[in-house]
């Protein structure tokens, strides 16, 4: 029997709308070393270049030379500039700068996610920019990530409730990342569902998740089945314990196997 993928669209419905309405402001970002800009002057060529922020926070312009720019945003560097060619140079300079990479601002992504590894803060960057910059979720991450940041050479652990993002609305959740955060998505709950159903498998399952939500993603039951006298095999204290004919409204916890039987009648 082929298994049908496990497709989490809300997850992926909030991440495209959110990535594709939302650009994160270029104008609030702080450069930094690595980081390359484009800089243009109106009707001056010669003065049109791209330049790799230096290791000490400096760009070279021609005319005026080394220009300190790190710690500053894009409008500082454009005033900066713009001062120093009107300064004997240029009559009202007119500049325009741009970043074309950004390469100085990164955090870490790790666990379900479909591609963990560094990634580069391209302006004021939410959780669930990075997440669709990493390539989404994982079929069975959990409900929730952490976020381990560096405040004030304290390390601190943030909390973000996905779940409350997508199927809340609570874009409270939808923090900001810093530059050296570590995020992880871990793996979430998994349950089982056997016997007379259309796909036996095992299914991503939470606190929230009733036995009648794990068989219908298990494809709804067969038509041998007996819906009265479905069984959670369940572990407690290490020992095996078996509820029998169990409500289908019933909640059920990480690990427990729904028991489908066959209908004698």
């Amino acid at each position: 029997m082929q298994r049908k993928p496990f497709i989490f669209i809300p997850v992926l419905v909030v991440l495209i709308c959110l990535f594709i309405s939302r650009k994160a402001p270029a104008e609030n970002y702080i450069v930094g070393p690595g980081d390359v800009l484009m800089v243009d002057v109106y009707d001056h060529e010669d003065l049109k270049k791209t330049v790799r922020v230096s290791n000490d926070g400096s760009i070279v312009i021609p005319f005026i030379g080394r220009v300190h720019v790190g710690g500053l945003t894009i409008p500082e560097i454009t005033g900066k500039l713009t001062s120093l060619l009107a300064d004997g140079y240029i009559v009202n300079p007119q500049v325009n700068i741009f970043i074309k990479e950004f390469r100085s601002k990164k955090a870490v992504i790790l666990g379900h996610i479909n591609k963990p590894g560094i990634a580069e803060l391209r302006g004021s960057t939410s959780f669930l920019e990075i997440i669709s910059q990493a390539g989404g979720l994982r079929e069975g991450a959990g409900d929730t990530a952490t976020v381990k940041r560096n405040q004030n050479g304290k390390q601190e652990v943030l909390i973000v409730n996905i779940k409350s993002i997508v199927e809340g609305g609570d874009l409270s959740q939808n923090i900001l990342i810093q530059d050296g955060d570590t995020i992880y998505i871990p793996k979430g709950g998994m349950c089982y569902v056997t016997g007379e159903v259309a796909d036996p498998d095992a299914y991503p399952c939470d606190k929230d998740t009733t036995v009648l939500k794990l068989i219908a993603r298990a494809g709804g039951f067969t038509g041998k089945a007996s819906k009265s006298s479905v069984r959670i095999v369940r572990i407690v204290d290490d020992r095996k314990t078996t509820l029998r004919d169990v409500d289908l409204n019933t909640s059920v916890l990480a690990n427990d196997i729904i028991v489908v039987p066959e209908s004698f009648f």
